[in-house]
């Protein structure tokens, strides 16, 4: 495995700003839906850009006119326990600020940025657990 890659509150700013401006091109959404660990401040810092004041957590099921957010797309599983929950697959858009570099993207990812490589994607958020971890 390539080494970590630390990502600045700055850097997470910029990409979120890039990543709004992906999905307003996309169409519009009445709520974000996410993930308790990653996807929580991504889907909090995206709710004020888009201007959508609900933000769903852990749900078992995602309705079809929710933006679905989370930190990082890495091996899929995740992209694939969201799927399997939504009302209308067609219909949902799944958003991060990464998506791993080399991997196959589903039609329904809109991302900012790819990973350098495939080391650990360590978030201002998640920093704490990451360097217990080690």
């Amino acid at each position: 495995m390539d080494k970590e890659q630390y990502v600045s509150w700055s850097e997470i700013d910029s990409l979120t700003e890039q990543l709004s401006n992906l999905i307003l091109k996309s169409k519009k959404f009445s709520s974000i839906t996410t993930l308790s660990r990653g996807g929580l401040v991504p889907s909090r810092l995206l709710a004020d850009h888009l201007g959508i004041e609900k933000i769903f957590v852990d749900e078992k099921v995602i309705p079809a006119n929710s933006l679905v957010v989370d930190d990082i797309f890495d091996s899929g599983k995740t992209f694939d326990r969201i799927i399997s929950k939504s009302e209308d697959a067609s219909k949902l858009v799944y958003a991060t600020l990464f998506a791993r570099r080399g991997k196959k993207f589903p039609s329904q990812l809109i991302y900012a940025k790819e990973t350098n490589d495939d080391g650990y994607v360590v978030f201002p958020w998640d920093k704490i657990e990451f360097e217990k971890s080690r």
